[in-house]
């Protein structure tokens, strides 16, 4: 259930608009990665471009 309840604190995609190469976030965002492990743990990165 722990599982459950981390997915619906951090989700597991992300879409950042892009223009001329360059993210458009705004002065207050970020992008943070949160990992509920205690262990060390090799992690994998897709990134997919549309």
């Amino acid at each position: 259930m722990s599982a459950h309840i981390r997915t619906l604190l951090s989700h597991n995609d992300l879409t950042i608009p892009i223009k001329n190469g360059r993210n458009q976030l705004g002065t207050w965002q970020g992008i943070y990665l949160w990992e509920h492990r205690t262990h060390a743990h090799r992690r994998q990165i897709t990134v997919s471009v549309y």
